[in-house]
């Protein structure tokens, strides 16, 4: 393995290709996300809750990341150990956009009429987000772990980084681009964004790995059957549920899903509920509310890129104290976000987006090369699978908590719309800054040292120093 490792050098190419996959999910992302759930609140008048367990159905459904995961170490698909899986779950995720639309229409046309049933329009919508959330598990680790395997050990957390950067600049372009195309609901701009989705983003599906798995076989100086027999034998030592136990009773890996949970829990709560927020507390057009998301994931990729500029030459495993400064300046994003609107100051949403966008990127960049340092190399699918757990069920729970604390606190409580969304703000806040604190209670170092990442006396001190 680790002759093996030593023959595998970095491409920046590829790591780039590679990083062009994520043009399709941003811009699937900001459709179901940012465009299909504002129509559905604020168009149409359906309450948070629902719409939000929708589009949390897809997190919900994350141990499905972890069986992709080790089923990519240990189980190759079609000749393939990632790429495959890859192409499978893209697949689901370009058939359910279409249903997506389909549904919209149903609940356009029950608007329009002022009756009918919308039993119909909640199945599509069901369907749809089953296989657009199916489809993302599947391909989720696999990728991941693909971009892992691209790369040297001392690049590895870069590899993620870069690839997780390209997804948040996209998903900053795509906002804006989207924002302009459809100012307001319209079915038929609607359609043309699915199928450019479709098109666009299955075509980058395709292209950004085509052909990289047997590229990294060649670098590594192995056939495939010599892959295949050394994967085949992993497989018949362990099986899916040994390895989860085996993973799960590391006190380390333990403390550290806890704190990729709840920062990430934290993190997403205002997912479903930013635009409504604008166009409820601050009767803001859909045109400049799209742009919200946009805001926040352009200060992201400018502190990812300088983050990845200033701290380039710093080992994966010393960013704990950057993916703290990175939480906390998030934390003081919403809470000057509630601020915001318990005191109805509309002039400074952006600026709150900003420093929430900026702290963002800084733990973004942190956090992707500690889950890089907290991966084995033997197993870095389920690894990677478990994290990707981790964020993906948090992100959905977030996203319905967001959803239905809006519901409570506006349509239960009756509380003022400014000091409802004011109260969610300010509670992310606070689950923000707790994550700070678990973090400090994960021993990164002593993983990294048993997974053989650091080898030497010398390479403990440099990892330890701050």
């Amino acid at each position: 393995m680790k002759r093996e490792q030593n023959q595998l050098s970095f491409s920046l190419w590829r790591l780039l290709r590679l990083s062009s996959f994520q043009i399709g999910s941003a811009m699937g992302d900001i459709l179901v996300t940012s465009i299909w759930n504002r129509v559905m609140i604020s168009q149409f008048g359906i309450p948070a809750a629902p719409v939000s367990l929708l589009i949390a159905l897809r997190y919900l459904l994350s141990p499905l990341s972890l069986w992709a995961g080790y089923r990519s170490d240990t189980r190759p698909f079609l000749g393939m150990r990632r790429t495959s899986y890859i192409w499978l779950g893209r697949g689901l995720m370009v058939l359910s956009l279409p249903l997506l639309g389909w549904s919209l229409m149903r609940f356009a046309a029950i608007h329009d009429a002022g009756s009918g049933s919308a039993v119909l329009g909640w199945v599509l919508a069901l369907v749809s987000s089953l296989l657009y959330g199916v489809g993302t598990l599947i391909s989720g680790s696999p990728y991941l772990a693909l971009v892992r395997d691209s790369a040297p050990k001392a690049r590895q957390g870069l590899a993620i980084s870069t690839a997780e950067t390209v997804l948040i600049i996209f998903f900053a372009i795509v906002g804006i681009t989207f924002s302009f195309w459809m100012e307001e609901f319209d079915p038929v701009i609607f359609w043309e964004m699915i199928f450019a989705t479709m098109i666009i983003g299955g075509f980058f599906w395709l292209f950004s790995i085509w052909g990289v798995e047997r590229s990294i076989r060649r670098q590594k100086g192995l056939t495939l059957e010599q892959e295949l027999s050394a994967v085949k034998k992993q497989a018949a030592q362990s099986n899916l549920l040994e390895t989860i136990q085996r993973i799960w009773q590391d006190k380390r890996t333990r403390r550290f899903f806890i704190f990729l949970s709840l920062a990430t829990f934290s993190a997403w709560a205002q997912d479903a509920i930013l635009e409504p927020f604008g166009a409820e507390v601050f009767d803001l057009p859909l045109s400049r509310t799209t742009r919200f998301n946009s805001y926040w994931q352009a200060a992201t990729v400018v502190t990812l890129v300088g983050g990845a500029y200033l701290w380039r030459k710093r080992p994966p495993e010393r960013q704990r104290r950057i993916t703290n400064g990175g939480l906390l300046t998030m934390a003081l994003g919403m809470v000057l976000l509630g601020g915001t609107a318990v005191l109805h100051q509309v002039h400074l949403i952006e600026v709150a987006l900003l420093v929430f966008g900026a702290g963002f990127g800084v733990y973004t960049f942190g956090g992707l090369s500690l889950m890089a340092v907290m991966s084995s190399d033997k197993e870095a699918g389920a690894y990677l699978g478990l994290w990707t757990i981790s964020v993906v069920v948090f992100k959905g729970l977030g996203t319905f908590a967001g959803g239905a604390l809006r519901d409570l606190f506006l349509l239960n409580l009756e509380l003022s719309a400014g000091l409802g969304y004011g109260l969610i703000f300010l509670l992310e806040g606070v689950g923000l800054g707790a994550a700070v604190f678990i973090l400090t209670r994960v021993d990164v170092l002593g993983f990294a040292r048993e997974m053989g990442r650091l080898i030497s006396r010398s390479d403990v001190q440099i990892a330890s120093a701050d």
